[in-house]
């Protein structure tokens, strides 16, 4: 199943099924970097934290990243991560949060 999105260009995501994972991931390239992205911001703890640590065993070198979507900041997340993962987030108009991960 492919899905098209745009972010400054089109791209094509295609859906993947990571083992455990209870939420669609999907996976996509942009400027030699692969990303992997959930939105978990429909569904209540522990199911948000699960499939994060999913998609972030996901990521196995500096040119792969871990997008994902939540409704509020992942505060526990983030700190069960640090000094493993380096992570920026955005917080968006509907106050829905991006946290973008990277092997640190």
């Amino acid at each position: 199943m492919k899905n098209t999105t745009s972010q400054n260009t089109a791209q094509t995501k295609e859906k993947i099924t990571p083992p455990r994972a209870t939420l669609d991931f999907y996976q996509y390239e942009k400027e030699g970097i692969t990303y992997y992205e959930f939105n978990a911001t429909k569904c209540s703890p522990p199911e948000p934290m699960v499939n994060a640590m999913i998609g972030l065993s996901l990521l196995k070198n500096e040119n792969e990243r871990l997008i994902g979507e939540f409704f509020h900041l992942p505060t526990p997340l983030l700190q069960k991560v640090e000094g493993k993962y380096l992570y920026t987030t955005t917080e968006l108009e509907n106050e829905d949060v991006i946290v973008e991960f990277k092997k640190g």
